[in-house]
């Protein structure tokens, strides 16, 4: 196949190109960075922003099919830094994949977008969508999914959406990182009693399920329009987790503890100020951080399963370590 891959440069992305290029497709990187290390690998490189339209017209041409990972991650910032990057941007390509003929668009989204700050213990895909929002990537990502699925079409252009959750491993450049570093500064604090479940995806079967997706994508799929969880299919009880993984990179462990409704007035707090005095950085708490941090969210993963034979081929217990002995470099 010819595909693009945007954002192919980033975490997820590059196992994306990585694993596509393994095979045999012909991959084009479609980012605002240099990646001389992929173009050596075999991938061409095609230097933009995904809220160019003529960029982004130019990179959708003679593609089979389209991989859309690029995204602006986060828990804070302006309304118009993630709208822009994660709706425009997102519109941008379904638009261009439409007039340059593309056959099939996979996009990769996040089960944040269904969150409602209830436990979600073995939810699918039926959980509709929340009436609001307290995180602004959730908001952006939400009705950027709502473009992709409503832009299938058989006659034309054929879409899936993908929810991998908490996605972790080598060269993981946002979730472990910024976990590490808050426990090195001692700012690493349990946010409710510590029993929450929580479902995590290590970064290869991501990538794997993002391919699978992709070949099984026909008019007569199932998986046309469709939205899909992705996971490693055993949720951990987070905190347990999160104190192994310290003991193994030999840091401090967590030892202080805050109630989940305590932390999220403190994050409101924190909202509060940052927004009203305009601070740089972000806020140490937020509402839906001290949600995320206390409930359980783990999800129901069978339809991926069924659909286009997604399963998982890496136990936590092998991710964990592979993650370690990249982590201790």
């Amino acid at each position: 196949m010819k595909t693009l891959v945007t954002g192919g440069g980033g975490f997820l992305g590059r196992y994306i190109v990585e694993q596509l290029l393994a095979r045999g497709d012909e991959v084009t990187v479609f980012a605002r960075s240099d990646y001389p290390e992929l173009v050596a690998s075999g991938a061409k490189l095609m230097r933009g922003d995904i809220t160019h339209t003529p960029a982004v017209l130019k990179a959708c041409v003679d593609k089979d099919v389209v991989f859309h990972v690029a995204a602006q991650p986060g828990i804070w910032g302006t309304w118009d830094s993630f709208y822009q990057p994660n709706v425009l941007g997102t519109q941008n390509i379904v638009a261009s994949c439409q007039e340059q003929g593309v056959g099939k668009l996979i996009f990769t989204s996040s089960p944040s977008v269904i969150f409602d700050n209830t436990d979600h213990e073995g939810a699918d895909e039926s959980l509709p969508y929340p009436l609001e929002y307290e995180n602004m990537y959730s908001h952006t990502k939400a009705l950027a999914e709502q473009v992709v699925v409503k832009a299938n079409n058989k006659g034309n252009l054929l879409t899936v959406t993908l929810r991998p959750h908490l996605i972790f491993g080598p060269r993981d450049t946002q979730l472990l990182p910024r976990l590490i570093q808050r426990a090195k500064a001692g700012r690493l604090v349990q946010v409710g009693d510590g029993q929450n479940k929580v479902d995590l995806t290590y970064v290869e079967d991501a990538a794997r399920a993002h391919l699978l997706a992709a070949d099984a994508l026909t008019a007569d799929s199932p998986v046309a329009g469709s939205v899909y969880f992705i996971s490693q299919d055993d949720p951990v009880v987070l905190w347990p987790w999160i104190q192994a993984l310290l003991k193994e990179l030999n840091l401090p462990p967590i030892k202080r503890k805050v109630p989940s409704l305590l932390a999220r007035a403190g994050g409101g707090l924190m909202e509060f100020a940052y927004y009203t005095l305009r601070l740089n950085g972000e806020p140490a708490m937020t509402r839906f951080l001290g949600s995320v941090l206390a409930m359980n969210h783990y999800y129901d993963i069978s339809k991926a399963k069924q659909d286009f034979g997604y399963q998982p081929q890496f136990s936590m217990e092998q991710a964990l370590v592979n993650t370690v002995a990249y982590l201790k470099k």
